[in-house]
Formats: C-alpha cells, sequence, structure tokens
C-alpha cells in the first residue's frame, strides 16, 4: 500500500514536472546552469585559501598570497552576484508556473456544475486555487534542480576529500549516507499530519469567507454568537493539528543540528590523527574543516526542500483531487438551435437535488414569442426549473426541449447563448461598466452598448459617468441603486440578443420612477423573446400569455391567464380577486 502510494505520488510530480515546467526550457537551462556555476566557485574557494594558508607558513614571497587573496575576493563577489541571479530566475520560474496552474485550476473549476460549487465553499475553492498553489511554488521554481545541484555539491566535496584522504573522504561519506537516512526517515511522520492541518486550514478559511459575506444577516438575526462559537470550535481543531506539524518539522531541524555537530567532530578528529602524524598540512586541515561545513550546506538545503516536499505532497494530493472531479454535466454532440424565439418543453420532468424530488413530473410547453408567469410559494420548485434550463443541473427523468431541440444535445456555451436569466440578485464585478455588460466579450462594440443603456432609460446615467463605459464599478455594485442594477441586468440580456429569457422578479420595493423604468425596461425585453417571468407582483403577471401555478413540485394550475382569470374556481382567478400584492408570500 505504501509503496503504491508513493509511485502515485512520483507519477504525478513527474505529470506536473512535464505539463508545466520541462516546456519553459530556456528558462530551466539558464537556471541549471547558474547553479552548476555556484557550485564550481564554493568548491574552489576553500583551495585557495588551503594555498593561502601553506604559502603564508613556508616564509615565501609576499606576491602569490596577493594574487590569491585577489582571486578569492574576486570569485567570491562572482558567486554572490550568480546566487542574487538565480535566485531572482527561479522566483520568476516559480510565478510562471504556478500562475498558469492557478488558471488551469480556476478554469477548471469554473467548468464544473452548480453541485461542486454547492458542496464547496468560496473560500475553500480560494484556499485549493491560490494556497495549496503557492506550497509548490519551491517545487516548481528550482526542487529538482536544486536536489540535483545539492547532490552534486555534496559529490563533487566528497570526491575533492577523498583525493585528499582515503580516511578523510570515507568518513565524510559516512556522515553523508546517515544523514540523509535520519532525514529521510523523519520525514515519514509529517506529512499526514500536514494534509490534515492544510484540509482544515480551507475549511477555516472558507467559514470565514461565508460569514464575512453574511455579515449584515449574521447581525440582523443576533448570530454573532453562534459564529463565534464555531470560529473557536475551528480554531480548537487546527490547533493539535499545527502543533505536531510543527514539532515534525522541528524535531527535522534539531535532528540536522545533532547530526551536523556529530560530523564537526568526525572532521576534527581525523584531522587531528592525520596532522599528528604529519599526513596533512594545517591548510589541509582547514580545508577538510570548510569542506565539512560546506557539507552542512546541501544537507540543510535538502531537509528545506524535503519540508517543502511535505508541504507540496498534501497539497499536490488535494490539487489532484480537484483537477480529478469531473462535471456531471457534460456537453452534447453540439445540435444547434434556431434562431430566433423558442419554444420551451418539459415533458416529464423529475428533478431531486437529493433523494426527496423538488419537481415532479412537469409536463409544460411555452410556444415561441410567448410569456409564462409562473407562480408558487417559496419552495415550490420555481427557481429550480430555471436552472434545468440551463443545465445547471439536468433531470433524473423525462426531459427538456428549446426549439425542438433536446438541450443535452447542445453545447452548453450554446445553450447558454440561447437562454439568459436575470436573478433577482444582480452580480457586479470589480470592473469597468463595459467588463460588467459585456463580460469581457470583445466582440461587442461600445456603439452596440451605448444603444442598449439609451433604450432601457439608462442614457442620463450613461452620460454622467466620469469615464463613460471605462468608469470603475465597485465589487457587489455599492455604487449603484437597486434600479439601475436591474437596467444594468437587462442591458447584458439585450447585448447577447438570447431566444429565452428567464426572469426572476426583483420582490424588493422601489420607488415609483425605478418602478417605472423597469417596467419599461421589462416590456422591451420581453419583445420577440420567449419568456418565463418568476413573478412576485400581479402587475408583472398581467403580461404573461399563460400562467402555471406550483405547489410542492408539482404543477397545480396550468393556462391561458385570460381563461383562467374568467374562471372564478381557478387559484389564479381567486389570487386575483384578493388583490394580492405579493402572489408568492
Amino acid at each position: 500500500m505504501g509503496k503504491k502510494k508513493g509511485l502515485n505520488a512520483t507519477r504525478d510530480y513527474y505529470a506536473m514536472l512535464s505539463r508545466y515546467l520541462l516546456p519553459q526550457k530556456k528558462p530551466l537551462i539558464g537556471l541549471a546552469l547558474l547553479l552548476f556555476t555556484t557550485i564550481g566557485l564554493q568548491l574552489v574557494n576553500p583551495q585557495i585559501i588551503r594555498y593561502f594558508i601553506d604559502t603564508a607558513q613556508s616564509d615565501k614571497a609576499l606576491e602569490p598570497l596577493y594574487y590569491a587573496a585577489a582571486v578569492f575576493i574576486g570569485f567570491s563577489l562572482i558567486q554572490q552576484l550568480v546566487s542574487v541571479i538565480a535566485t531572482y530566475a527561479g522566483e520568476n520560474l516559480a510565478w510562471r508556473t504556478t500562475n498558469r496552474l492557478r488558471g488551469d485550476l480556476a478554469e477548471h473549476c469554473l467548468k464544473l456544475d452548480m453541485s461542486f460549487h454547492k458542496s464547496n465553499t468560496s473560500g475553500s475553492i480560494i484556499e485549493r486555487v491560490d494556497g495549496d498553489v503557492n506550497a509548490l511554488a519551491n517545487f516548481f521554481s528550482s526542487f529538482i534542480i536544486h536536489l540535483a545541484g545539492n547532490l552534486l555539491l555534496m559529490l563533487g566535496i566528497i570526491i575533492l576529500l577523498f583525493r585528499e584522504n582515503v580516511l578523510v573522504g570515507a568518513g565524510m561519506l559516512l556522515f553523508v549516507a546517515f544523514a540523509v537516512y535520519v532525514i529521510q526517515w523523519i520525514r515519514k511522520f509529517a506529512v499526514p499530519v500536514w494534509a490534515k492541518w492544510r484540509q482544515v486550514n480551507a475549511e477555516f478559511y472558507g467559514f470565514i469567507g461565508e460569514h464575512l459575506e453574511g455579515t449584515e444577516d449574521t447581525r440582523a438575526n443576533g448570530a454573532t454568537g453562534f459564529v463565534m462559537n464555531r470560529f473557536y470550535s475551528l480554531l480548537r481543531r487546527m490547533l493539535p493539528l499545527r502543533r505536531k506539524a510543527f514539532l515534525g518539522f522541528s524535531s527535522m531541524w534539531i535532528t540536522t543540528i545533532v547530526v551536523f555537530a556529530l560530523g564537526n567532530a568526525m572532521a576534527f578528529a581525523i584531522s587531528a590523527y592525520l596532522w599528528k602524524a604529519g599526513s596533512i598540512s594545517i591548510g589541509t586541515v582547514y580545508l577538510i574543516f570548510y569542506y565539512t561545513e560546506l557539507l552542512a550546506k546541501p544537507i540543510e538545503k535538502i531537509r528545506t526542500q524535503i519540508e517543502d516536499l511535505q508541504k507540496a505532497d498534501a497539497s499536490l494530493l488535494r490539487i489532484r483531487e480537484l483537477l480529478a472531479t469531473r462535471p456531471r454535466i457534460e456537453d452534447g454532440p453540439g445540435a444547434e438551435l434556431p434562431a430566433g424565439p423558442l419554444s420551451v418543453e418539459l415533458d416529464n420532468v423529475t428533478f431531486g437535488y437529493d433523494d426527496d424530488p423538488t419537481l415532479k413530473e412537469i409536463d409544460l410547453r411555452l410556444e415561441p414569442g410567448k410569456v409564462l408567469g409562473l407562480l408558487g410559494r417559496t419552495g415550490s420548485g420555481k427557481t429550480t426549473l430555471a436552472r434545468l434550463l440551463l443545465r445547471f443541473y439536468d433531470p433524473q427523468q423525462g426531459s427538456i426541449k428549446l426549439g425542438g431541440t433536446d438541450i443535452r444535445s447542445c453545447t452548453l456555451p450554446q445553450l447558454r447563448s440561447k437562454v439568459a436569466l436575470v436573478t433577482q440578485n444582480i452580480e457586479i464585478l470589480q470592473g469597468s461598466v463595459r467588463d460588467n455588460l459585456t463580460f469581457y466579450d470583445e466582440r461587442i462594440s461600445d456603439e452596440a452598448i451605448a444603444l442598449v443603456l439609451r433604450e432601457l432609460g439608462l442614457g442620463g446615467w450613461y452620460a454622467s459617468l466620469p469615464e463613460g463605459l471605462d468608469t470603475p464599478l465597485a465589487s457587489g455594485g455599492g455604487s449603484l441603486s437597486a434600479g439601475e442594477a436591474q437596467l444594468l441586468a437587462f442591458a447584458r440580456v439585450f447585448l447577447t440578443d438570447p431566444g429565452v429569457v428567464i426572469l426572476d422578479e426583483a420582490s424588493s420595493r422601489l420607488d415609483p420612477l425605478t418602478e417605472y423604468r423597469l417596467e419599461q425596461a421589462v416590456g422591451k425585453l420581453l419583445t420577440n423573446r420567449s419568456c418565463i417571468i418568476i413573478a412576485h407582483r400581479l402587475a408583472t403577471v398581467q403580461r404573461a400569455d399563460q400562467i402555471v401555478i406550483m405547489e410542492e413540485g408539482r404543477i397545480v394550475e396550468a393556462g391561458s391567464r385570460t381563461k383562467l382569470a374568467s374562471d372564478p374556481d381557478s387559484r389564479f382567478s381567486r389570487m386575483l380577486a384578493a388583490g394580492l400584492e405579493e402572489v408568492t408570500a
């Protein structure tokens, strides 16, 4: 089991390297050359110091010492310069690769269906896309190159020590083997704990994100105490995991210090023995100590690389799980939907988010260009029906057709270009007015946008914008009134020119002028389009050609608006007679 898990991890790392790092061959080769240059300079400099010490003891001329000092200083400066350039190149490479991975993860999340986004909080997804990718930054920037470079540095030191004396080389070889074994042995205890920590951390950020967004509701309902209780409960879960992870890393750090101390003691003992025997000079004693200290550097680097690999193990697992998540809603073969207003047909449709059906055996037909008023209490299934038309979900039973074509045979982009949904909660993105209206579709001209805004009665608002369509809007639409946000949502629909519009009418009360502007805009919106209105007011229902009343996931009444209104026994007629202002109360 352990071998299989390790094999899978190795395969995952190789897949990541192949996809994101190896295509950047030039930066990789440049970084490798810089690191190998640094290694060469690190191996040469102590040889110069050894020469300096032995020459100084021999009472020879001072001129060679001046040359040796100048060469040493020059090489040291070059080494520092190369190290700085290598660090910059490594960070640049890391940001390129991780940003590409972030982009792929974000795009993948956007392609996943609503069931995924309902079961994962926005904070948890952000932690996956950003936090877990950050943990892979070192792996992408230089892990393989640094690991190879440090191993090469250790190998070079061992070879040079063997060249000085076989006993010294053998002793240091044993020291390196022992150090690597001990560090690798300790590593296996920290990886599972780190994985659990990353999971709880994602839950924590998801919780924070949710409740920051809902601060107003939390305060209004007096739920601050409950939120804080959950907050501290998550912290209590995080603390022991964080403590264990920290202890795991601390044990590696302490073990490394002990191992280095043993290495220095071994170097001291061997050097003292060989110098007393007259086999080596004082300069060589210094060389052995310097190389022993230098050995600590690649071992320490490997230790920190392994720590990063521990974090990367957990993060890579979570990233792999996310990328392995497949959308339940797949593109159809690509059947074309006709232009113009589309008919809407639901045949024996049953759907439930879980085992309990939300919609039950729904049969419905709307002719092209007609308006359907959809009424019902909260929870009756009105919004669910709208989501099915956009294929946010697929029904467990039955079929849905637009213009006589089963929507499951269309590609998702094509379907959603023909069906537009205007919800009660208008999402305003942080960006320009243009970006909020076109959703970054550069094919839509500024002239077309201005024409639509004037047609919807927003000409004065548009003229007042200080930077025109480049005027920035705050996230959430804080700079817009409720009516302006609703009219901007209508403008989005006009610009895409769909064949079917689903309007979830805003239930909030607006001032008379805004009400009038919205009524005018709705009239224009319904022209030459099929429309389903999830209605909240009787005034809006009067526009409908057909009426459907839903209750507990079933259609309990359907028919022509005029016929139902004239039938005193119909539910719709009783609503009109009662003069209900809000029809979904």
